[in-house]
């Protein structure tokens, strides 16, 4: 007897348990002489079929008297663009005195009451005793006396990928739990919080459990995602076969300091990577500030962490995957090569870190070719700066900060963000051939922009071939967008250009006009302006944030780019979409220009990074409907510490005049300062 050769598995096979697919194969692989075998075989799918049924009845039937329904009443009806309601919601017991663990997505409204319905029928007031706002959880306190059922818990090392899950919830019939099927399909998601399932997961069973064919725990639904933290965060996954719970297991061992009342946060380590595919880069150290909790341990910039609690880490990912599942307050043993050297650490992790503020010498660098030998030569020097009290002048070449060489602009850069304002920064600079030491207070970052700027090179002779100048189309084949970009008559490949990605509101698209008015800007600053335009004549669309990276990195190929000055920024609309890039992009994009534009609602406002630095112009008419939020938006900023420069543009909303965007355009110039 031979087999044919097998197929692909159809869609109605890939969930089912292997024993059953392995039936079904037979079935349909011998020939068709065995002729009473299909039939036997399908007598024995019909037994496998009813024990199946028979087992995960069975296991619903065991877990739910501890699966309780709740009711909220009361709050919000939308948070973050996500209608949240106040229908009935799940919880799952986990001590027989009352408590009761759900998802934090069924509270982000913020209730004014909360009602249980118990095992017996009766219905009692619950309060929210303590968050774990690491995975997403609350943990309720009922007011009753009447004993709770526990479930029994899944131990970590018996959840096995392939394996039946079925997610119990209680929100539509009060005696009859819902229920959906699937298998487990992978541990360890969201960074290591997390089990995933095919199941379909839905608010109608957030909160509740994830049980196996025993009937025992393995997670408690929630919504994630690895990209965004909140109680939303993943919602809009809503029934699309890719869910996710937080092992029981996991949760019970911090089960005692939830019930004391106090929250759990995630923990914080504290240090910027190098740039780079977090699935392919080395864990380097970028930064590392003085007041981080690794600084603290003793972690250092260059260093390479190789090993966190006796698990090797070989690239980012698997930091993430290593840190992921602590706490704040908790210790991780933490392995970094120095120097080839191994050097053991022993870090507490934080629930906040110091927002980091950007130290400030107050030089523009000099953008022609480094001299031999390196150094920074120094195109400007701000009035009032540190380096300006120093002595420092244009035309001074910075050879060394401290007893690090300077080759370029950026390694002064880098050396300058590891330390803070007010720390001396020791230079040495060159002046008419001549090295003196010089001893710099750092500052903070101002908020103004200069007046004037020198020119930032020298002239340099065109080369006989050049990419196309003027207006220049940039089509992306798999994208229905247009987009061109302008670039300057007098463009230089040997030199690296800026780029202002300008997003016109959808229905005011006029690349003409547009490129008429920063022409002359984009000749005198080395400049380059794109232009995309939304697929969609009425508005941007969520999902073409990917798409405006797409048309930068396709200009790129062909016109290098100055990686320190790359801003995207709009009126309206398109600065609404702006911000969306620039948080969407932090690798890319360091300075955003919104006009009349506010941050997205109950959107979270990216940290400021040493690495991924990213400044903020915000033009403001006082009397915008957008006023208030706009103003409390440029508070946020400053609140973490941005580099926040705001221009007030009188009362009436318009886009900005000449001068203004004259201003702008120096703002650009100035965004590789010091």
């Amino acid at each position: 007897m031979k087999l044919r050769g097998l197929s692909p598995l159809p869609n109605r096979f890939r969930t089912m348990p292997l024993h059953r697919v392995w039936l079904r194969l037979v079935c349909c692989s011998l020939p068709l002489s065995f002729c009473l075998l299909p039939l036997l075989a399908g007598s024995a799918a019909a037994d496998v079929q009813e024990d199946e049924e028979r087992a995960l009845k069975a296991a619903v039937e065991a877990v739910a008297p501890a699966v309780l329904r709740i009711e909220t009443f009361g709050g919000l009806e939308k948070v973050d663009s996500v209608l949240v309601g106040t229908g009935p919601t799940t919880g799952l017991a986990v001590s027989e005195d009352g408590y009761i663990l759900s998802s934090a997505f069924n509270f982000v409204q913020k209730p004014s009451s909360i009602l249980v319905t118990l095992p017996s029928g009766k219905r009692a007031t619950a309060d929210i005793v303590a968050r774990d706002e690491s995975r997403m959880l609350v943990l309720l306190k009922v007011a009753a006396d009447e004993k709770l059922l526990v479930p029994q818990a899944v131990p970590r090392d018996e959840m096995v990928v392939g394996q039946w899950s079925i997610a119990v919830g209680r929100t539509f019939e009060l005696g009859q739990p819902n229920v959906s099927v699937g298998v487990l399909s992978a541990t360890n998601r969201i960074w290591g919080k997390a089990l995933q399932t095919d199941a379909k997961i839905s608010p109608s069973n957030y909160g509740g459990p994830l049980v196996d064919i025993q009937g025992r725990v393995l997670g408690i639904l929630v919504p994630l995602s690895p990209q965004r933290q909140g109680e939303v965060a993943g919602a809009e996954w809503y029934d699309s076969g890719i869910g996710f719970a937080v092992p029981l297991a996991d949760v019970y061992a911090q089960l005692d300091k939830l019930k004391s009342g106090s929250d759990l946060k995630p923990g914080l380590l504290g240090v910027s990577l190098k740039r780079g595919d977090i699935y392919a880069t080395p864990a380097e150290v970028a930064a590392c500030p003085a007041k981080s909790p690794a600084y603290e341990a003793g972690l250092r910039v260059g260093d390479t962490i190789v090993e966190v609690n006796g698990k090797p880490v070989a690239r980012q990912a698997q930091l993430r995957h290593a840190l992921g599942p602590h706490y704040a307050g908790d210790q991780v043993q933490v392995v970094a090569e120095r120097k080839g050297q191994r050097q053991e650490f022993v870090v507490t992790l934080a629930e906040t870190i110091e927002p980091y503020e950007r130290p400030f010498l107050g030089v523009l660098p000099n953008r022609d070719p480094p001299p031999e030998g390196g150094g920074v030569p120094v195109r400007f020097v701000f009035p009032g700066s540190p380096a300006a009290q120093a002595g420092i002048q244009a035309g001074d070449v910075l050879t060394a900060l401290g007893d690090e060489r300077l080759p370029d602009s950026r390694t002064l850069q880098d050396g300058i963000a590891r330390l803070e304002p007010g720390n001396a920064a020791k230079l040495v600079r060159l002046r008419d051939g001549e090295p003196q030491d010089v001893t710099v207070a750092l500052a903070t970052v101002p908020s103004n922009v200069v007046d004037q700027l020198p020119p930032a090179r020298g002239d340099l002779p065109l080369p006989d071939q050049r990419p196309a100048v003027g207006k220049v189309e940039i089509k992306l084949p798999e994208e229905k967008n247009e987009a061109f970009a302008w670039v300057p008559e007098n463009y230089n490949p040997q030199v690296p250009y800026g780029l202002v990605v300008w997003l016109q509101s959808p229905q005011e698209y006029d690349f003409e006009k547009l490129a008429e008015r920063w022409k002359s800007h984009c000749e005198a600053h080395d400049l380059i302006l794109l232009a995309p335009k939304s697929a969609d004549a009425r508005r941007w669309l969520p999902t073409e944030v990917d798409i405006v990276r797409k048309l930068v990195d396709s200009l790129a190929v062909n016109y290098p780019l100055d990686p320190r000055r790359v801003v995207v920024g709009g009126y309206q609309a398109g600065g609404a979409m702006a911000l969306l890039v620039a948080f969407g992009h932090r690798d890319l994009v360091r300075g955003v220009a919104v006009v009349d534009a506010s941050l997205p609602r109950g959107g979270a406002v990216p940290d400021n990074d040493p690495i991924e630095r990213l400044d903020y112009y915000v033009g403001l008419a006082a009397k915008s409907p957008q006023a208030a939020r706009i103003r409390a938006g440029v508070e946020q900023l400053q609140k973490i510490k941005a580099p926040v420069t705001v221009t007030e543009m009188g009362d009436t909303v318009r886009d900005l005049n000449d001068e203004e965007l004259s201003e702008l355009a120096r703002w650009v110039d100035s965004l590789d300062r010091i």
